[in-house]
């Protein structure tokens, strides 16, 4: 058995993201990533069992990355408002960092295409959940269904995002998220979830 190489798995994971977001899943062989990264297509089976396997490690590390960028400097114990504007903070830092990683994931997550990885409790859901609990014993937050807060207090967000790296807004004009419209739009927000 040859010996892993990180440049080489670094550049099949890359290159595969990248045709991903570019090509969408079905644009995605084997054959044509090896071609993309410069390796033989027999090197990619070193690292990956096959195309599903790749595609959840994919998924699996894009998530570990995104959690970790999320969750810097966030305390669960945090005050509700500091607290949710810091992870619109770092979720658009993620967004503007990370723009591939981000494409990827909203495309593996919406993909019925895809067998999505098992979901279990991980630091990241754990560490929101605690957030929220905690909002909601302060009183800072009434009790809602995941689905509606969840739609409330990141809806918004996510909405301004597609419009920023897609620079169309929803009438088709030219559109830039600023630091000025990201805090308009909390600002908005946090009043929807208040009493």
């Amino acid at each position: 058995m040859r010996a892993r190489d990180e440049n080489k798995e670094s550049a099949i994971r890359e290159k595969a993201i990248e045709m991903i977001v570019n090509e969408g899943f079905d644009g995605l062989s084997m054959h044509k990533l090896a071609k993309a990264a410069g390796i033989s297509a027999s090197t990619i089976y070193i690292y990956f069992k096959n195309r599903e396997d790749l595609l959840n490690q994919l998924y699996i590390a894009t998530e570990a990355l995104f959690a970790r960028e999320t969750l810097r400097s966030f305390d669960p114990q945090m005050d509700f408002e500091a607290g949710l504007w810091l992870q619109w903070q770092n979720r658009y830092r993620y967004v503007q960092q990370y723009p591939l990683q981000h494409r990827f994931g909203e495309q593996f997550r919406n993909s019925p295409l895809i067998q999505h990885p098992a979901v279990t409790e991980d630091e990241f859901g754990s560490t929101m959940r605690r957030f929220i609990e905690n909002a909601i014993s302060r009183k800072q937050v009434p009790v809602l269904p995941y689905e509606i807060f969840w739609a409330l207090a990141y809806g918004p967000f996510y909405t301004l995002v597609r419009f920023h790296m897609d620079n169309s807004s929803v009438t088709g004009a030219p559109f830039a998220l600023s630091e000025a419209t990201l805090r308009e739009t909390f600002e908005r927000t946090l009043k929807a979830l208040h009493r």
